[in-house]
């Protein structure tokens, strides 16, 4: 079920102040007595807060969040937010700034992963939870999830970072900027003031063309598509176009039908400084915040997100004495197993909270009866 919340102002990581902020979210299942079976999903960068399907929409991680699913929303309750600065009902680029009567536009403030974070915070806070159960996340989700583990640490048990990092790396950065380009050359963007036009669709489309080449792998093109054309003009038409070229304009426009640009640019900016480390003395420092029980989760052939990231993240974590648990799934589908490989990655997830929600309740139980003495 969609709601909304609303925090009257947001002071931002760059000191900027937002003014009655909007955060659209969802819940599904029932937060039970104790107030203990909460879990937060952080979604990725074109995600939203539709994590679970209905009749209407499908949810983009439903095949692994559900009523009978690997996180059971008979057993908990599942809350997921659209991130601030998005374009899914929390305010975003596309939202009136109340001082100008105008959409915000270019003049959005930058925000960053943190600022994302802060304000899931407050909803958490206001829904009356004191501590979640669990966060997960993948991809940029995960570096909510990293965001979490240290700005609030005493409020999660679980984290679970999948396909993500502590810091985002160069090559991914490079990406993003290709992307960034594209939008920002489109003549329709317009310095970010283009609403109520479509803005700049082509642009756009470009971007999220370049994304999906790198959420994928060459074995998983080679083997959907290979050198297969879509009609027979190759020799006579110049435009004609292989079959993996059809597909990356198809995506490109369906992101187009649903996705704000000027948000793809401010949370590409989010990603690209993300770093858990940065003015805190760097990662290995940091990490000794970290209390909850850790389940980090990577992905074979990720372009983005390569497995030595976590590695390195859960040896720092092991170092400082953390509870901290990993995996490493083989994945044709790179980067975007983590939406994929249900199979794989169920499994490993249902095992996992499963074992902690019984041991948070055996604690409970013994600082109950030591309570009673």
């Amino acid at each position: 079920m969609e709601h909304m919340f609303r925090l009257n102002e947001v002071t931002l990581e760059s000191g900027n102040q937002l003014q009655n902020v909007d955060i659209a979210y969802e819940t599904y299942g029932a937060l039970n007595r104790e107030k203990n079976n909460a879990i937060l999903v952080c979604h990725a960068l074109t995600g939203n807060a539709h994590v679970v399907g209905n009749d209407e929409t499908p949810g983009w991680w439903e095949g692994l969040i559900g009523s009978g699913r690997y996180i059971d929303t008979d057993k908990y309750f599942v809350i997921c937010t659209n991130v601030l600065g998005g374009c899914s009902g929390t305010t975003g680029p596309a939202n009136v700034n109340s001082e100008s009567g105008e959409p915000y536009g270019g003049a959005f403030p930058v925000v960053t992963i943190r600022d994302m974070v802060h304000v899931q915070y407050h909803l958490i806070k206001g829904l009356g939870i004191d501590k979640l159960f669990a966060i997960i996340g993948g991809s940029m989700g995960g570096m909510q999830v990293m965001e979490w583990a240290v700005m609030y640490p005493e409020m999660a048990y679980v984290l679970i970072p999948i396909a993500t990092c502590a810091r985002l790396s160069a090559v991914a950065i490079a990406y993003n900027d290709v992307g960034r380009q594209a939008i920002l050359t489109d003549p329709n963007w317009n310095n970010g003031h283009y609403y109520p036009g479509l803005g700049p669709v082509q642009g756009l489309s470009i971007a999220r063309m370049l994304g999906m080449i790198t959420y994928r792998t060459s074995e998983l093109f080679e083997q959907r598509f290979g050198r297969r054309l879509k009609d027979d003009t190759a020799l006579t038409e110049f435009d004609s176009t292989f079959q993996i070229e059809g597909y990356l304009r198809y995506q490109g426009t369906k992101l187009v039908e649903r996705f704000d640009a000027n948000s793809y640019l401010y949370l590409l900016k989010a990603m690209d400084t993300h770093d858990i480390g940065r003015g805190r003395g760097g990662i290995e420092k940091v990490l000794e915040r970290v209390q909850a029980n850790v389940l980090s989760i990577s992905i074979s052939r990720d372009l983005l997100y390569p497995a030595d990231h976590q590695e390195e993240l859960v040896n720092i974590l092991k170092k400082h004495g953390k509870n901290v648990e990993y995996h490493y799934i083989d994945s044709i589908y790179g980067h975007d197993g983590f939406l994929v490989e249900f199979a794989k990655l169920g499994p490993i997830v249902k095992g996992y909270i499963e074992t902690q929600y019984t041991n948070l309740h055996k604690e409970s139980a013994c600082l109950q009866n030591d309570s009673n003495f």
